[in-house]
């Protein structure tokens, strides 16, 4: 048996040091968390000063006011790294297993370092390894990457830490992000065939309409003596010469409008606007908007069912809705609430949400049962998600066809009613 020195935060999240005699490390993190504490750091005492290596631990703590600070403020503008989402999901996924096993925070994140074939994913972990040790929490050390910590998983990790119960918190986030993303990911495929169908349909059209059309043009004026030609031929030949003409200034134009667009939709207004009409058009609208209902319940019933209090659960909900007009009816519902009304009032107030939904928060509310019954109607929506992409899917496939053929169609059919007359004045 070994004697360790342990760092670790019991329920109330206040942090506690002290000598523990156990097999390993791993022995010592399963004996803290059966006394209902989160070990942070382990390491093995050494002789009789080894426990005076806590009182240095407490100085590095109380350091961050000052140099600690300074380097968590140069961290955040000049060491900030962007992870990407899939990453930081089995990341977080496997950090709760770890844990969970009794490793102390230091060690599994050291271990997930170790492992890790990604250089962004080993420099933040590197980083916030050594900032715990340093004597920051796991949240603080985390802040230190804003890219790649958004609001929600901060504050999921707080309420984690103030609970005494981290790895369970970690567990739960880690299935919040994998359904997050198992949605968009299916929201994605759902478009990858209409924007390949339409990329294509355009760049067929521009080619027939650039090199094919004005050759048989050439044919026409040579072979009818300045008869006239068919309405359809006439006018897809004026769409050729204007397309060949302009094809510069079409260009420009289109880089600018696409600039424009940019520019207005980076502004409030713009982006409420160009989300509102996301989420109220035809055959998207419904995905979009049942895909936010998703998202709005499953954030909400994770942080509340987190320990996290409702105003700045609805906070961060605000923040990472992803929508405006989401955003804007979160913001209502939180300043009502604020006032000292319930949820679902002011949330059927917005108009956003359908009976349904409000019925179930309504219950949730009186039963004190909320965070679960956020968590069911966001299971509900999340199925309603899979349906309308399936159908939307199974429709969309036959109207690109279609309005492929009859592009291309109409183009080969312009070219060809003038051929009629000239074989006929051939036979002739």
């Amino acid at each position: 048996m070994a004697k360790f020195q342990y760092t670790a935060m019991d329920s109330s999240g206040k942090e506690k040091k002290g000598t523990i005699e156990a097999a390993n490390e791993q022995a010592v993190g399963v004996a803290l968390k059966e006394e209902g504490m989160f070990p942070t750091s382990i390491k093995e005492a050494k002789g009789s000063g080894g426990g005076r290596k806590t009182g240095k631990a407490k100085g590095g703590k109380g350091g961050k006011k000052g140099g600690s600070m300074f380097s968590k403020l140069s961290e955040i503008q000049l060491g900030s790294v962007a992870i990407k989402k899939k990453d930081l999901t089995i990341m977080t996924r496997q950090l709760a297993i770890l844990l969970d096993a009794g490793l102390p925070l230091v060690r599994s994140l050291k271990t997930l370092e170790k492992q890790s074939k990604n250089p962004a994913m080993k420099k933040v972990l590197a980083q916030t390894s050594e900032s715990v040790e340093s004597g920051l929490t796991f949240s603080e050390s985390l802040a230190q990457n804003p890219k790649s910590f958004d609001k929600l998983y901060l504050n999921m990790v707080k309420a984690g830490e103030a609970a005494g119960a981290l790895e369970s918190i970690l567990d739960r986030l880690a299935s919040f992000m994998e359904k997050a993303l198992r949605m968009l990911a299916k929201i994605k495929a759902a478009m990858v065939y209409p924007v390949m169908v339409m990329i294509m349909a355009t760049c067929i059209t521009s080619g027939l309409l650039i090199f094919i059309v004005p050759k048989f043009k050439k044919i026409f004026e040579e072979m009818l003596d300045g008869e006239p030609l068919p309405w359809l031929t006439d006018k897809v030949m004026n769409l050729s010469d204007i397309l060949m003409n302009n094809l510069v200034l079409i260009i420009i134009c289109l880089i600018v409008g696409a600039i424009v667009f940019k520019v207005v939709v980076a502004t409030k207004k713009g982006r409420w606007g160009y989300d509102w009409i996301k989420y109220n058009m035809p055959l998207l609208g419904p995905i979009i908007s049942k895909s936010s209902i998703a998202r709005f319940s499953r954030t909400l019933g994770t942080l509340m069912g987190s320990g996290v209090p409702v105003l700045q659960a609805l906070q961060i909900v605000r923040d990472t809705a992803g929508n405006e007009v989401v955003s804007s009816a979160v913001q209502q519902v939180h300043d009502a609430v604020k006032e000292g009304e319930g949820v679902a009032a002011p949330l059927d107030a917005t108009k956003i949400m359908p009976a349904m939904v409000i019925s179930m928060i309504e219950v949730g509310e009186e039963t004190g049962k909320l965070p679960e019954m956020l968590e069911k109607i966001a299971n509900t929506y999340d199925e309603e998600v899979d349906l309308a992409v399936e159908a939307l899917t199974a429709m969309i496939e036959p109207i690109m066809i279609m309005f492929l053929a009859v592009v291309i169609g109409t183009i080969v059919i312009a070219m060809f009613m003038p051929l009629i007359s000239i074989i006929e004045k051939l036979g002739g």
